[in-house]
């Protein structure tokens, strides 16, 4: 297919991203399909952000985990058999991004890990990234992000954290509702309990999955 037909990209420093994960999945995807996905998730990072200095690494590190998933759903070999988890609260910037933290910090490459709002704030609180680097995790994916359906599709367990009505429902997903308290303009004390909180559940899931 001529270049001259390949989706528009919103900021051309994107063009880096799209090679990288043209590369990383050669045979599988085309370079349209990968240029189109990264000008989608740029486009709906930009929506809800309110700092766009990283948003072309972090467009590139989403369309990444939404091309993953998707492989995935077509393959599931793909992955080689390691469990999915996504965890869903309305905004992303709390709840379910300590959860996805903690649990990747704690599983490593045991477990794919997701996180995502069913409606994405534009920034992480700042407690909440506080906390989770009083605890010693990276923060290299912490940013909100919105619900997509490679992600949903792909995963074998959604933990929903308070986005009600609005929680994705798919058939045959295994779902937990986690009543966790939200962090949202909390103080640093109330934050570090809730992450307390949702450490020990992450125990009781690791335990769970090793099952």
């Amino acid at each position: 297919m001529a270049e001259s037909s390949y989706p528009v990209l919103p900021d051309n420093r994107l063009a880096a991203g799209v090679a990288r994960l043209a590369v990383r999945h050669r045979g599988r995807y085309s370079v349209e399909t990968v240029q189109r996905l990264i000008a989608d998730s740029y486009e709906q990072l930009a929506t809800h952000a309110h700092v766009r200095t990283h948003l072309v690494v972090l467009a590139e590190r989403f369309a990444a985990e939404r091309l993953d998933a998707l492989a995935h759903v077509e393959n599931p070999a793909v992955t080689g058999g390691r469990p999915r988890v996504l965890f869903v609260c309305s905004h992303n910037a709390g709840r379910s991004q300590m959860a996805a933290a903690l649990l990747a910090h704690r599983a490593g490459d045991g477990v794919i890990v997701s996180s995502a709002g069913t409606h994405p704030s534009g920034a992480v609180d700042p407690h909440v990234v506080q906390a989770l680097t009083e605890a010693g995790v990276a923060l290299d994916e912490v940013y909100p992000k919105p619900l997509t359906d490679e992600v949903v599709q792909a995963v074998d367990i959604v933990i929903t954290m308070g986005c009600g009505d609005a929680c994705p429902v798919i058939p045959g997903h295994r779902y937990l509702d986690w009543p966790v308290p939200d962090p949202d303009d909390g103080p640093i004390a109330l934050v570090r309990d809730i992450r307390d909180a949702i450490d020990t559940r992450i125990t009781e899931l690791l335990a769970d999955l090793d099952a």
